[in-house]
């Protein structure tokens, strides 16, 4: 039975974290990824972006993965697993707490959306031990606000108050109850503590925790100079890619399935960015998993997880006709990328699929390209073009670099295998001291920027990362000139100066996470998580609850 391409990308992570530890209990969460790096305008500017300081030179680095252990548990408790029975992750007498502090749980309060990263331990066959990541998301409300949530679920047990700290939730598609027990309060708006997980009623694994009331960083809202100027809410589904070309920006939505929102595509005139105006909205009969967006001339693309890629015409901006859809695999596609005059439509399932576009009304399938032998075939979650080079997010199974010069005569060039659990998800190329430079970005809790030399894509090496909180997950990215613009879901917008790429750094950002808007969730990927540059002097950022936000470009 052909796996719809909206949870493939969950089914792998949970493969692959089972052939890790031996079990799929952690939850992957399920993520309405969007969008490519805009091409429309040179990707990264003219060759050698500046200015630079930076003359080549660098240290090859390792790649630890996304999480890095610290090494020692999160928290001072523990959980007693002996003698297993039915149910005993419920029995909350298991948990040891004597040296946890009463007191800092107490003051807590008693809301607040949390996400956190857990270090599972996991006992082998041969009496050894080994730490794998884990993560949960919880939503605490006070008591006249509804009930709180874990998995998006109601929880089955909380309490909260009173110095003791306790939250069981259970994650529905697979049975799996998880038990939370907080045990210190390190620093404001963290919670330190333990876990334990059981399967069907089976024990399945113990741990420790961290976790981040996610609105609550401490940072400032903004800094250096980034200034939100607009801003619209779209009443169609959860938003999650846009597209800005025509003095229009065209903003796709996936389904919001807590509260039965179909999604489709919402339309705003933007020609006065500082006042967005909602025009339209539309959607297909039976077809409005919509999660990619891309245009040229008077052709709108957008990823149908239903129908493959959808065409419109937008001679007329506002007023969108539908023309055909273009099949690709079962069931459809999740990104689209526009580069020249080639479309390029990922469908995990079979690969990306390349429509020539001399006409761009009427595509024309020119070849799909699968994947080397090294990885399973398709897998493709977003793809970027730079100097008649494919690179190619192979979600689960690395980054791959492809010659596409010649359709007729597709050779893959090389292959940077990210390991285990890390989730190849977007990315961004250009040229830096005559070097190759890309900024490959993952997703999921600890995903982060990695920093790579492809010039010889035989030999890739990183040479630099920038990271953020390990609780939060990043999403996508462009770059302009030597500022690399991301968006990072609860951490908002970022932009990094890569002037010199081993060493990005932080520039300016702008958080637009905030836990009253409507419809926030517990989920990972909740936040800022669509991002366009069309080169008109501003930034165009999709956020999950809050729609389309507009700010200056720097």
């Amino acid at each position: 039975m052909a796996v719809p391409f909206r949870w493939l990308k969950p089914l792998l992570a949970a493969v692959l974290l089972f052939s890790l530890t031996g079990c799929d209990d952690d939850p992957v969460p399920q993520s309405p990824d969007s969008g490519t790096p805009d091409s429309g305008i040179p990707d990264a500017g003219p060759p050698d972006s500046g200015p630079y300081v930076w003359d080549g030179t660098y240290t090859e680095m390792e790649d630890p993965g996304d999480w890095i252990d610290p090494g020692a548990p999160y928290a001072p408790c523990t959980f007693d697993a002996s003698n297993p029975d039915s149910g005993v992750c419920e029995q909350l007498s298991r948990f040891d707490v004597s040296q946890c502090d009463r007191d800092a749980l107490a003051a807590l309060p008693q809301e607040g959306i949390y996400q956190a990263v857990v270090r599972n331990q996991v006992i082998l066959t041969d009496g050894g031990v080994r730490f794998s990541v884990g993560s949960f998301g919880m939503h605490l409300r006070a008591e006249d606000a509804g009930p709180s949530t874990m998995f998006e679920a109601p929880v089955l047990h909380r309490d909260t108050q009173g110095g003791d700290f306790s939250v069981i939730g259970q994650l529905a598609r697979t049975s799996t109850v998880y038990t939370v027990v907080g045990c210190k309060t390190p620093a404001p708006n963290v919670i330190t503590g333990c876990i334990a997980t059981c399967r069907r009623g089976v024990f399945s694994r113990a741990g420790t925790f961290e976790a981040h009331r996610v609105a609550k960083s401490g940072e400032p809202e903004s800094s250096g100079g980034l200034t939100l100027v607009g801003e619209r809410y779209t009443p169609v589904g959860t938003p999650v890619d846009l597209y800005v070309t025509k003095g229009h920006a065209y903003v796709v939505s996936t389904p919001t399935f807590m509260n039965g929102k179909d999604g489709g595509l919402s339309i705003f005139d933007v020609s006065n960015p500082r006042n967005p105006i909602l025009k339209t909205t539309l959607t297909l009969p039976g077809d409005n998993f919509w999660n990619g967006v891309w245009a040229k001339g008077d052709a709108l693309y957008i990823a149908s997880g239903n129908r493959g890629t959808l065409i419109y015409d937008i001679s007329q901006p506002a007023a969108p006709v539908f023309i055909r859809s273009l099949p690709t695999g079962n069931p459809g596609t999740h990104t689209v990328l526009v580069d020249g005059d080639r479309l390029y439509s990922m469908d995990a399932s079979s690969g990306t699929y390349v429509h020539e576009l001399t006409d761009p009304l009427n595509p024309v399938l020119r070849t799909v390209i699968g994947s080397p032998p090294e990885v399973p075939d398709g897998a493709p979650h977003d793809t970027f073009v730079y100097q008649n080079r494919l690179y190619i997010s192979n979600q689960s199974y690395g980054y791959v670099v492809a010659d596409v010069a010649d359709l007729d005569n597709v050779r893959f060039l090389g292959l940077y295998d990210t390991g285990p659990l890390v989730y190849s998800h977007h990315s961004a190329v250009g040229t830096f001291g005559g070097k190759t430079i890309a900024f490959m970005g993952g997703e999921f809790n600890a995903s982060h920027v990695r920093v790579l030399d492809v010039t010889d894509p035989a030999h890739i090496v990183k040479i630099g990362e920038f990271r953020l909180r390990q609780t939060t997950s990043m999403h996508n990215m462009l770059l302009r000139g030597n500022r690399l613009y991301v968006v990072w879901y609860h951490d908002g917008l970022r932009v990094l100066d890569v002037s010199n790429p081993t060493q990005p750094k932080q520039v300016a950002h702008h958080l637009t996470f905030r836990e009253e808007d409507p419809g926030r969730s517990d989920g990972a990927f909740e936040g800022a998580i669509g991002l366009r540059i069309p080169g008109d002097g501003y930034v165009y950022v999709v956020d999950t609850s809050r729609g389309l936000l507009i700010y200056n470009e720097l």
